[in-house]
């Protein structure tokens, strides 16, 4: 037992009460906070009682034992013993992110095997693991993206103390961690914190209901609750950095954006600490001006994000490779969309047309703008689940092709990011699943998905059902497969590639102005040359003899030789060779 200091923000509330292991203290009155101190252990259960009311969780609450609709439970973060007091940080720059899914990751689905399996990531050559959602969500299983409790960590993964041991392992093998945080919306299903105060306005809508109350009435508590949040991961957690999702759905007209603020404290907290912190914003706006340093001499300053995803990437290496071009894929059918956003931007849509949102979209990026600052993917788990039946790439494409994929993506100037399996091409689909427990939500969810994809032609009946645990279960990667063939060979590849990118300072340079990029859409032939090296991509079905090669350093079809400069790449595969100086 130990004394515990608790504070709660209700602005609304005349009398609020602290049951702590159902002893009830009436809590003292700080202004528009109430403060009370009750001698509790690890564990035990709190919430709090409005008025007379429910009890109802801690809005800064750190476990959640009874799930989502459950009370609180106390848990003291200073008490775990970490071995990471020499760990010198793990930056952006430079990096290889692997994204990981921990309920579907390994078969018991919790942060203490996904630690298990940390050294298949280390043989990989990876340096950041960036997790999905932790924060509790209904049900056992789900993306995480309906969080209700930003503060904790979902019960089934191993709730805090085991995120605590995954970083310290993580660490221990020289891994970055990044924490995957949802600050633009809350779940629909358990969310009680507008019963303390104005955490969400209707001010602004989101896709997913009411935003976030970032600039209306009573919103300077709602974004102190959110810039502690993240400090909390790294200061309690010792995360890496964050990945923001969908910061186009953080509606703030304050003179002073929460991403500014967010970014400024998260350097201010690096230099107090003395190790990198960064933050990730998944942005749909396309304006480099979020990458920007505060300050960096621009009409108008940039937001200081330290990096940002560009989907833009994604979409034309899969055009080019799948041939699919329906929907937002048109416009990367476009002969110039690989060749641009392969080196000389990130944006394809950089004030210009697109078609798919029926105006024009994006800014350019300024050549001085370092290439790294931008994360580029052949898979996400928005790219892959968000399709009809979960199909990745490997469901379409054949070894060959995605070798191809691999080497276009880890060798351009961007911070690449592979989706777990995505390494060994894993044959298992990754679907949307819920487990919702309020069946209202459920059934709306279940026809919602259905509807959606009925409506682009498929076969309602061929859409997975989100609550059906089967639908989760056939996500689990199949942890056999990388030991087979044509498994083992994609995943030599990777490794290779990701080696020879760590090795060779061409492949990771981020001068956007050092690419020369040449994409023969119509021959599928692609050469991209940095500096000494040039990589050689034939998605062709002819033989391509390229002139200006020295020598083959890394290539998907073994025994290629040079005869006086010319290489011979075969179709249906990549090569890394040194160019003629």
């Amino acid at each position: 037992m130990a004394a515990r200091t608790v504070r709660v923000w209700a602005p609304r509330a005349t009398r609020v009460d602290l049951v702590a292991d159902n002893v009830t203290t009436p809590m003292s009155r700080e202004g528009d906070d109430f403060v009370a101190t009750v001698d509790a252990a690890d564990g035990d259960s709190y919430g709090f009682s409005l008025d007379g009311g429910e009890v109802l969780p801690d809005p800064r609450g750190l476990r959640m034992p009874d799930g989502h609709d459950g009370r609180s439970a106390f848990f003291d973060p200073a008490a775990f013993a970490w071995s990471d007091a020499d760990w010198p940080g793990s930056p952006l720059e430079g990096a290889v992110v692997y994204e990981l899914h921990v309920g579907t990751f390994t078969p018991e689905g919790t942060l203490d095997a996904a630690a298990a399996r940390l050294d298949h990531l280390v043989d990989l050559g990876v340096t950041v693991v960036e997790l999905l959602p932790l924060a509790p969500f209904p049900g056992a299983h789900g993306w995480g993206y309906d969080g209700i409790a930003p503060y904790a960590v979902h019960e089934p993964y191993g709730g805090p103390a085991a995120l605590q041991r995954f970083v310290d392992a993580a660490h221990a093998r020289g891994l970055g961690v990044c924490l995957d945080v949802v600050y633009n919306h809350l779940g629909p299903d358990g969310n009680r914190l507008s019963e303390f105060g104005p955490y969400l306005t209707d001010a602004h809508a989101t896709p997913w209901g009411d935003a976030v109350n970032l600039d209306a009435p009573g919103c300077d508590p709602v974004r102190r609750w959110v810039l502690d949040n993240a400090r909390q991961w790294f200061t309690d957690f010792h995360v890496d950095g964050l990945r923001l999702d969908a910061v186009h759905e953080l509606h703030d007209s304050s003179a002073l954006h929460l991403l500014e603020e967010l970014a400024r404290e998260t350097d201010e907290l690096a230099a107090a600490l003395g190790r990198p912190l960064w933050l990730v914003a998944e942005s749909d706006r396309n304006d480099p001006g979020t990458v920007t340093p505060r300050g960096h001499g621009q009409q108008v300053a940039g937001l200081g994000v330290h990096g940002q995803w560009s989907d833009d990437v994604h979409h034309a290496l899969h055009v080019a490779l799948t041939g699919e071009h329906q929907g937002y894929y048109a416009d990367f059918a476009d002969p110039a969309a690989l060749g641009q956003v392969l080196g000389r931007s990130p944006f394809f849509h950089a004030g210009t047309w697109s078609t798919f949102r029926g105006r024009v979209h994006g800014r350019p990026v300024d050549p001085a703008v370092p290439g790294w600052r931008f994360v580029a993917s052949l898979q996400t788990h928005d790219q892959v689940g968000n399709r009809a039946v979960g199909d990745r790439l490997s469901a379409a494409l054949t070894p060959d092709r995605l070798a191809c994929g691999a080497a276009l993506l880890l060798t351009a100037p961007w911070t690449p990011m592979l989706f777990m399996g995505e390494e060994w091409g894993a044959a298992t689909p990754w679907m949307f699943f819920t487990d919702h427990t309020d069946s209202d939500i459920a059934e709306a969810t279940r026809r919602g998905r259905k509807a959606e994809f009925g409506s682009h032609g498929w076969d309602e009946a061929d859409v997975p059902d989100p609550q059906d645990p089967a639908t989760f279960e056939r996500s689990r990667l199949d942890w056999s497969e990388p030991a087979r063939e044509p498994h083992a060979r994609l995943l030599r590849w990777y490794r290779d590639l990701i080696a020879l990118r760590r090795a060779t300072p061409d492949l990771h340079a981020a001068d956007l102005a050092a690419a020369d990029v040449a994409w023969d859409q119509r021959t599928g032939r692609l050469a991209s040359r940095r500096s000494d090296h040039v990589v050689l991509v034939n998605l062709g079905s002819e033989p391509w003899t390229y002139d200006g090669v020295s020598d083959v350093l890394l290539a998907w079809e073994p025994g290629l030789t040079v005869d006086a400069g010319a290489l011979v790449v075969p179709p249906q595969s990549a090569v890394v060779a040194r160019g003629l100086t």
